[in-house]
């Protein structure tokens, strides 16, 4: 399989078998805004639970909150989100089309100079539109935030911003969640939500998109622990990505020296992927001191300190922040997963030259854990296939096919991601009992009816 084809394959895949479609598209679609259909939302899903499950439910420092997506605007002054979450926009003069001149110089082989407190200083005027060749626009600074108003008035006074993201919401509830919780550092505080950013420019389907989901930690702790507390999470970051899948050899941890890191950022790590479409960053580790709650303090004049129980040592904490994409792992489950089989496995036959999709996503993360396949639509068969899949039901997502032969049948699952493919045939009546095929090993094993939610829930650890 061709490496530069391989998104065009999986973005069609994804929409012929109900994982993603483009937006409004009776309507012609809106750019890099997508919905997710009924298998996208399992897989979505799955990938959410686990992340809680790990990063959440199974430690005892952590706890989780869900925050409004509309924010008063002095939560965004505050972190700096209004003067500096800028990209520099570059316009054609010819064409009218816009870009991110950042992205046109690195396209072009030239680097922009980076300021840690000032805007990306670039010199644009050798360079020409890479759509038309026109003349390009001198740089300006671009606001990221999606604007809008609260109440029926469209006045300055009535702004407000859809959040470009997720942490916010956790920083200004830092002392009702110490209060309420009586949580004692150090310990984290966990969100999955939406945010939004007006890019300037949208690529390579859903990797970079105006409207995303984020899956975001603010592990809150003393500044004296910051080396071992930030090794932690580097190490539980990367079994993270052994857990949904990566392989070693498609990661790179990159990290961020010099004039790239962030003023307030001690260390910054970028966990980078090898996407089809080149390297590009998949989830962020970063260190940043006690520069959040300092300014939501400032801001607010509230006291956000942190006094300790023991020590009655009164400091404000400093952060850890491990930023993880739902987006972008749903975007590289699939493409670790996606393979190709030539000659197929499950439909064969001496002249055919047909290709067979497999989906091999990690079995706790299929949208569809079994499918209950009769080999007859006739009765008793069907009957007894139909309260299978319904009794299994009851315990995690099951999907009936009953249409065309078996082989294609299985074929269908494969290409899904199905784990297993239970198969009811002419000795169920008699034995009862059913025959389970693993959709890797492509082994089968005749299993009792009474057994199977059983048998199916060990498999997945459930």
């Amino acid at each position: 399989m061709a490496e530069e084809n391989k998104m065009e394959k999986l973005v069609r895949l994804l929409k012929r078998r109900g994982f993603i479609f483009p937006s409004s598209e009776i309507y012609g679609g809106l750019q890099a805004t997508y919905d997710y259909g009924p298998l996208g939302v399992e897989l979505k899903n799955n990938i959410k639970q686990a992340w809680w499950k790990m990063f959440v439910q199974e430690r005892e420092d952590m706890v989780g909150i869900d925050a409004a997506i509309m924010m008063h605007p002095k939560v965004w002054e505050a972190s700096g989100h209004l003067q500096n979450f800028t990209d520099p926009l570059v316009d054609c003069k010819k064409c009218k089309k816009r870009f991110r001149a950042d992205h046109l110089l690195v396209a072009s082989s030239l680097e922009p100079k980076y300021d840690k407190e000032q805007p990306l200083e670039i010199k644009i005027k050798d360079l020409q539109c890479p759509e038309c060749g026109g003349e390009l626009t001198e740089v300006r600074q671009f606001n990221l935030m999606f604007k809008t108003f609260m109440g029926p008035v469209e006045e300055e006074a009535s702004v407000i911003y859809l959040r470009p993201e997720t942490a916010g919401g956790i920083f200004v509830n830092f002392r009702n969640v110490v209060d309420s919780m009586r949580m004692r550092i150090p310990f984290g505080i966990a969100q999955i939500g939406k945010a939004f950013r007006n890019e300037i420019t949208v690529e390579n389907f859903i990797y970079r998109m105006r409207e995303f989901e984020q899956m975001e930690i603010e592990y809150f702790i003393h500044p004296d622990s910051w080396e071992e507390r930030f090794d932690n999470w580097l190490q539980a970051m990367k079994n993270w990505c052994k857990f949904i899948g990566i392989k070693d050899d498609n990661l790179v941890l990159h990290e961020i020296e010099g004039d790239e890191l962030a003023f307030y950022s001690k260390r910054t790590v970028d966990f980078e992927y090898k996407y089809p479409f080149g390297q590009k960053e998949l989830y962020g580790l970063a260190y940043r001191t006690d520069y959040d709650l300092t300014q939501q303090q400032k801001f607010s004049g509230q006291d956000l300190s942190y006094t300790d129980p023991i020590t009655k040592e009164k400091f404000i904490p400093h952060v850890i922040e491990p930023s993880l994409g739902v987006d972008r792992t749903f975007l590289v489950v699939l493409l670790e997963a996606y393979t190709e089989i030539k000659g197929g496995r499950t439909i064969t036959t001496e002249a055919t030259k047909d290709v067979e999709i497999l989906l091999r996503l990690p079995y706790h993360l299929a949208p569809i854990k079994a499918a209950v396949l009769p080999l007859s639509k006739k009765e008793p068969l069907a009957s007894t296939a139909k309260q299978i899949a319904n009794d299994l039901r009851k315990y995690f997502s099951v999907q009936y096919d009953e249409t065309g032969s078996i082989g294609k049948r299985y074929r269908r699952q494969d290409e899904i991601g199905t784990p297993y493919c239970i198969t009811v045939d002419f000795d169920t009546a008699e034995d009862k009992k059913v025959t389970v095929r693993d959709r890797d090993s492509m082994e089968q094993e005749r299993v009792a009816i009474a057994d199977l939610a059983g048998y199916l829930q060990d498999k997945f650890n459930i």
